[in-house]
């Protein structure tokens, strides 16, 4: 009851410290700081035509120049592109001696030689040859099983570092599927058992028969498998006795890739290989499973691994392959060997392979300094037009603001003790001003004093009746 008793009290008292909950609350204002009373520092510019239109013409300046230096250090970057999707749709050969060469479509391959010697480059038409060894029981290899042979021209010298592109298009590694498609603690030695793997991300690949797939998911199971061989000089000269051009596989992956895979997945996290079984489209290349004379791959130095399992943000990319930073690439009539694995056809995509030099730029790209260029463009044509309304119809000046008046005295006083005036208790000779307000109402009076007393006036009186 006495609990009762007490709320039913502060009930009761409720009425009468309501009065002073007000009183409390009337002076909780905000301290007297320039953060608090909103007097900090501000600056708003005030746009006008003399510091709108220089600005203008300083931005576009700025940006055609760096546009024009982006598209001079593209200039310097040769670049030839080759597409071999269509090789095996040829009439197929079954020995090296047999080969018909067909021409390569003018839309199936592209140079873009530097600047500077472009004028003096003449190539010929690339052509290609389908090779089909299915049949060849002689033949065990699975890159040898079918190949295209391309030959090109390379039409000058390409100074190092050279590099080795392959290029696909319409195949979307972004999707979000695709792209989670994988376990890192596997590919890191861990082991992970099988149902685990199941409820993972790398569900539907995630193991058969109730074996876990290593490595396992999409990225993996999709892995360009397509080979190429070092390309061949097929002219040479005295000048130039090496007939083959070695890129090196070693240093295309970007550094700390290899630290997330390790170099054996037994005894690593597994402990034999009857554990694991490879990815489904990894069948040909081990057609008995991982055994002692097949073992799984070296996963932390596979760099064409590490290249492919760092997903793509667009449907077409360029994977490095391989890459000289020592020889240069003679001007010459070359063939490369490629090993036809990887499938593109299905799914209406197509397969390329890149050759390119790099400048201080990268590589061949001038799209940005051609966006630069426009930028700058459409900033200099605005500052142009700008100009010409400014000096053909000016605007007027704008017109002088009147001072606001002083404040009376009985006003600052009014608003000073205004809080004090809430309480029906006390007066406003009650209510002591502080220091900030003391300070008001005394600036208040010089001011008042130096322009003089001010003048009272007493209403009329009211008429008779």
């Amino acid at each position: 009851m006495g609990l009762f008793n007490r709320k039913k009290k502060q009930d009761s008292d409720a009425g009468g410290s309501s009065e002073n909950k007000k009183e409390k609350g009337g002076w909780k204002r905000p301290a007297n700081t320039a953060f608090k009373q909103q007097r900090l520092k501000a600056w708003q510019p005030i746009l006008t035509p003399k510091t709108v239109l220089p600005t203008f013409f300083v931005i576009g300046i700025l940006f055609t120049i760096i546009g024009g230096l982006l598209i001079w250090g593209a200039s310097l970057v040769s670049e030839m592109t080759f597409d071999y999707t269509d090789c095996e749709t040829l009439t197929p050969a079954t020995s090296l001696d047999s080969l018909t060469f067909v021409d390569l479509p003018a839309n199936k391959y592209s140079y873009r030689i530097r600047s500077s010697e472009e004028k003096n480059s003449h190539p010929s038409t690339p052509q290609y040859a389908f090779l089909d060894n299915s049949g060849n029981a002689s033949v065990t290899d699975v890159s040898e099983k079918q190949q295209c042979i391309v030959e090109f021209d390379v039409p000058v010298d390409l100074q190092p570092a050279v590099l080795f592109y392959y290029k696909l298009t319409n195949f979307f590694q972004n999707h979000r599927r695709y792209v989670k498609s994988l376990n890192s603690d596997q590919l890191k030695g861990k082991f992970v058992s099988v149902s685990t793997l199941d409820d993972s991300d790398c569900k539907p690949l995630s193991s058969i028969n109730k074996t876990a797939i290593y490595p396992c998911g999409l990225i993996a199971n999709s892995l360009f498998n397509d080979t190429f061989s070092a390309p061949t000089l097929l002219n040479p000269t005295e000048s130039n006795p090496s007939q083959e051009y070695v890129f090196s596989f070693t240093g295309i992956a970007w550094p700390g890739e290899s630290n997330k895979y390790v170099s054996n997945a037994v005894p690593g996290g597994y402990s034999s290989y009857m554990d694991i079984l490879p990815p489904p489209n990894w069948a040909l290349r081990f057609p008995n499973g991982y055994t002692n004379s097949t073992p799984p791959p070296d996963l932390k130095s596979d760099e064409h691994f590490q290249n492919w399992m760092r997903t793509a943000g667009l449907s077409t990319f360029t994977k490095l392959y391989g890459r000289n930073d020592a020889d240069t690439m003679r001007k010459g009539r070359y063939r490369i060997i490629i090993g036809m694995n990887f499938p593109v056809l299905p799914y209406k995509g197509t397969k390329s392979f890149v050759i390119s030099t790099v400048s201080w730029i990268g590589g061949k790209n001038p799209f940005l300094g051609w966006a630069y260029v426009a930028a700058g463009s459409i900033f200099v044509l605005l500052a142009i037009m700008g100009t010409a309304r400014h000096l053909i119809k000016p605007s007027p000046p704008s017109p002088a603001l009147p001072r606001p008046a002083l404040p009376t005295q009985r006003s600052v006083l009014r608003h000073l003790h205004a809080p004090c005036q809430l309480f029906s208790r006390r007066t406003v000779a009650a209510c002591p001003a502080s220091a900030y307000e003391r300070s008001a109402l005394n600036t208040h009076r010089v001011r008042s004093i130096a322009a003089g007393p001010v003048a009272h006036t007493t209403p009329p009186p009211p008429p008779p009746p």
